[in-house]
């Protein structure tokens, strides 16, 4: 079973940065698809930004130019790189992993609250 564990939320003010991280219990290259998806209170699941194995990304019209996804397969970690954040961020952030043996994994959560 994979596990997934993110960290890094918390209480910015609009404008400011947070760095989402997410640790997989395995290397994440086994993994054909990373990401991070977020859901605010009322509203569904969406995806924020994905990584495959071979470092093709996409973002969400929403947070093109402003948020950034990477990793490092040294420390099994997935990173979510946010700036210019603006209330509308505001949700809980979820990493994701796909893989042939393993489907769709997700993580518990990350919460991220941007408020004055």
């Amino acid at each position: 079973q994979v596990q997934l564990v993110e960290s890094g939320g918390g209480l910015v003010q609009p404008g400011g940065s947070l760095r989402l991280s997410c640790v997989a219990s395995r290397s994440i290259l086994s993994f054909h698809t990373m990401g991070w998806y977020r859901q605010a209170p009322g509203k569904q699941r969406e995806l924020v930004a994905t990584v495959t194995r071979g470092g093709s990304t996409n973002y969400a019209d929403s947070v093109k130019g402003r948020f950034t996804i990477s990793r490092d397969s040294a420390k099994n970690t997935v990173y979510l790189q946010m700036n210019s954040l603006k209330p509308e961020d505001t949700a809980d952030y979820y990493c994701y992993a796909r893989s042939l043996s393993t489907g769709d994994n997700w993580g518990q959560g990350t919460q991220v609250t941007v408020s004055s």
